[in-house]
């Protein structure tokens, strides 16, 4: 770690944000970037590797902030403080499972700020690496269901709902007859986790349910008006599976 601490700040109301930013700078630490979004914080984390997360909890865009911070962790080790103004027990819970560094509560004030940031600093220092946090796949599997972690609460999908899965970096979605359901999950993960034989890698980015196939062409699949593509090494083993005339 550098001699500066840089951190990235996740915040949805950029008026927070903006004075996170500037008493941050005050205090000696580095900005080095501002988001709103978790897809975007999962983005800037990979590339960037700040030493510190500050995580709103409550963010715009698919994911919050708890599922961005478990996206993060699926690759680096980096220490997320949340700050959040949601005191409820359910929330708390998830973000525990998360082994946070902190928490701030909103309003912040300047002191709780610096005093929070310099602990968090020191137990880094302290322990001369950071905290091993490997979270499972946001996904649990029966034999004809499985059951997805969405909006805080698990729901569940029939196997025979989903047409097909398509990965974004360290989340996946989920799309069904019935509606998209993003998850906290890698696309290995998941595909480990389907057992049933009408489920077939196609592509680097994709899972298919072979059932609901429509058309199969050259260099892609058809289900319903979704065009995916198939990689040439996994064609072969699809046509294997399949009644063709």
């Amino acid at each position: 770690m550098d001699n500066v601490i840089r951190i990235l700040i996740v915040e949805d109301d950029m008026i927070i944000a903006a004075n996170l930013s500037l008493q941050l700078t005050k205090l000696g630490y580095e900005v080095i970037g501002i988001v709103s979004r978790g897809e975007d914080a999962i983005s800037n984390a990979n590339k960037n590797k700040p030493d510190i997360i500050l995580m709103d909890v409550n963010l715009r865009g698919s994911i919050d902030g708890i599922d961005a911070a478990i996206a993060i962790h699926l690759e680096n080790e980096i220490p997320i403080i949340y700050l959040t103004a949601n005191n409820d027990d359910s929330t708390f819970a998830r973000a525990k499972e998360t082994q946070p560094y902190a928490f701030i509560s909103k309003p912040f004030n300047k002191l709780n700020l610096q005093r929070t940031i310099a602990l968090v600093v020191e137990k880094i220092k302290d322990n001369g690496s950071l905290k091993q946090f490997r979270p499972e796949s946001n996904l649990q599997v029966l034999p004809d269901r499985i059951f997805v972690r969405y909006n805080g609460r698990m729901v569940k999908i029939l196997m025979d709902q989903i047409l097909y899965i398509e990965a974004e970096r360290n989340y996946c979605n989920i799309y069904t007859t019935l509606g998209k359901y993003l998850v906290v999950s890698t696309l290995k993960a998941i595909e480990n986790e389907l057992k049933a034989s009408c489920f077939l890698r196609v592509h680097r980015s994709f899972i298919v349910n072979i059932c609901k196939l429509d058309v199969i062409a050259d260099s892609h699949l058809e289900i319903g008006r979704k065009v995916i593509p198939i990689s040439k090494s996994y064609k072969e083993f699809l046509l294997g599976r399949l009644h063709t005339i």
